[in-house]
C-alpha cells in the first residue's frame, strides 16, 4: 500500500465523518476529468510549438517526444483529485467540484 498516494482506508474514515463516500466520489471524477482536460490542453498548447517539417516526417520528432516524457512524469488526474479531496481543496456541492 505505500507505492500509493491516497490509503485507501483513510479515505473511508475520514469520509465517514464528512457524509457520503458516494458524493465524494463524484466530486473527485468531476474533478480528475477538469485535471485532465488540463493537462490536453498544455500539451496541445506546447506540441504546436513544435514545428514538422514534411521532410522529417518519417523518423520520430525528438521534440515531440521530450515533451511526451515531461507530461508523463505528472501524476495521474484522478490521483490528483485524490490528493486536493484529502487536503480539502476540493469544495463538495451536488453541481460540480471547484479546486480552492
Amino acid at each position: 500500500m505505500s507505492t500509493y498516494i491516497v490509503n485507501p482506508v483513510v479515505v473511508r474514515m475520514q469520509e465517514s465523518e464528512k457524509g457520503s463516500i458516494y458524493e465524494s466520489i463524484v466530486a473527485m471524477g468531476l474533478r480528475a476529468r477538469q485535471v485532465n482536460d488540463q493537462i490536453k490542453t498544455q500539451i496541445t498548447e506546447r506540441l504546436a510549438d513544435v514545428i514538422t517539417d514534411g521532410e522529417e516526417a518519417d523518423g520520430p520528432n525528438a521534440d515531440q517526444i521530450a515533451i511526451s516524457k515531461e507530461f508523463d512524469k505528472i501524476a495521474k488526474p484522478t490521483f490528483i483529485a485524490m490528493r486536493e479531496m484529502l487536503d480539502g481543496k476540493i469544495d463538495r456541492r451536488l453541481d460540480a467540484p471547484v479546486a480552492e
